[in-house]
């Protein structure tokens, strides 16, 4: 998995280096719009599916089981649908909410969010079979496509950039979606049952779900988004490079997290809630270690990095780098926020905890953007991530109630 992370860093830095700052925020513009519909219309339904489909595989209720799988597949790419046509009525208005004519971009972009639904409930398929192989193999592939893409794409401008993402995209949903339909149906076989008294916990589930990977998915689109409203895409483009920090380092855990919440999910199911908090607390004292190791020189080498990594054409943003960092900092601390509130059945924690640092963020942006641009609103990110983090360090208190015990999860 770690290659595959690796190619999608080194693909972000060949859209940002090679279309330079005013290139890099219109191809962010339309892609980023994709994916901020996406995700505030999908229902995270791969996260319920992993959630309650543990619970089903563990009891052995296969009924329920295919019951569920046809409910969140539709669910997910019915939503999906619905973000694509938001995407290209944006794209029609672009001039006027982003300085900018992105309407070709944005009507190729539009095609995403189905393509990359289908993707997702065929991962999830893997997850549940607990196949962490195939679903990184899958991952590297279509991070490799990608990086193809761009590479090709961006030879050409911002327009063919998204050609070489889409054509990517298509050809790797096509081969995952029919592997994860081989691997679906290696389970036992049963005739789809209704869910019961379960229906109304995965609807609370998939509705607390959504709202905090949709609240979570902000702090990465929407801010730019917003940014380019105030600002110009060239701004965006700088701030997409002060980024890097966060999204290369939201990459490193990514297998992780996804490890955590496998495992964490199905120890929960089964009763071993002693463990669930003991691995929690061993990955917070590992990420702290290793971020007081490595902030400092990072600090002072990040002229150098920006200079090597973006090129000259990034060097103002340099200042909010280094912001940014502090923030990327906190935030791999925090990476197991992400997965700890599904695998115990308590999303609502991050719609909470997404919910301050989005509340504080968007304004940030908005106002600190329009003063000082770049700096400005990497100076917001790092103030919302501090929102978030004390946010977190008080939900936690008061679920362990400042030490570690077994809890029992409450009803959706």
């Amino acid at each position: 998995m770690y290659v595959a992370t690796a190619l999608a860093v080194l693909g972000t830095l060949v859209v940002l280096r090679v279309l330079g700052p005013d290139g890099a925020g219109r191809y962010s513009l339309a892609v980023g719009t994709a994916t901020f519909f996406q995700v505030l219309l999908e229902l995270t339904s791969d996260e319920a599916l992993i959630k309650f489909g543990f619970r089903y595989i563990e009891h052995a209720e296969w009924g329920k089981f295919h019951r569920l799988v046809r409910l969140m597949f539709g669910f997910e790419f019915y939503a999906s649908l619905g973000a694509g046509v938001l995407v290209g009525v944006t794209g029609v208005f672009s001039p006027q909410l982003f300085h900018a004519h992105l309407l070709e971009p944005m009507l190729l972009a539009s095609l995403l969010p189905p393509l990359q639904a289908v993707e997702s409930m065929a991962a999830a398929a893997f997850v549940l079979r607990r196949r962490y192989d195939v679903r990184a193999a899958f991952l590297t592939f279509s991070t490799a496509l990608r990086l193809v893409g761009l590479v090709i794409g961006t030879q050409f401008g911002v327009t063919a950039a998204v050609v070489g993402t889409l054509v990517a995209q298509a050809i790797t949903t096509m081969a995952i979606g029919g592997v994860g339909v081989i691997a679906l149906r290696r389970f036992p076989a049963a005739a789809p049952t209704e869910l019961g008294a379960d229906r109304k916990p995965l609807l609370s589930f998939v509705f607390h779900s959504t709202a905090g990977t949709t609240l979570a998915s902000l702090r990465t689109w929407a801010a730019p988004l917003v940014l380019g409203i105030v600002r110009n895409p060239t701004d965006v483009g700088l701030f997409r490079g002060a980024q890097a920090p966060l999204q290369g380092l939201a990459a490193f855990t990514a297998p992780l997290r996804l490890i955590l919440l496998t495992e964490q999910t199905r120890e929960w199911e089964r009763g071993n809630t002693q463990k669930v908090y003991r691995e929690l607390w061993r990955y917070m004292r590992g990420a702290t270690l290793l971020t007081v190791a490595v902030i400092v020189p990072l600090e002072l080498l990040t002229p150098w990095l920006v200079r090597f990594f973006l090129g000259d054409a990034y060097a103002p943003a340099t200042t909010a780098v280094r912001i940014v960092l502090v923030a990327a900092m906190i935030q791999l601390v925090l990476g197991w926020t992400k997965s700890f509130p599904v695998s115990i059945g308590r999303p609502g924690l991050r719609v909470v905890a997404y919910g301050v640092e989005t509340a504080t963020l968007l304004p940030l942006v908005v106002v600190f953007g329009e003063l000082w641009g770049v700096t400005g609103a990497a100076a917001a990110v790092l103030i919302s991530t501090c929102a978030f983090a004390l946010t977190w360090a008080v939900l936690l208190h008061r679920l362990t109630a400042g030490r570690l015990r077994p809890i029992e999860p409450a009803p959706a």
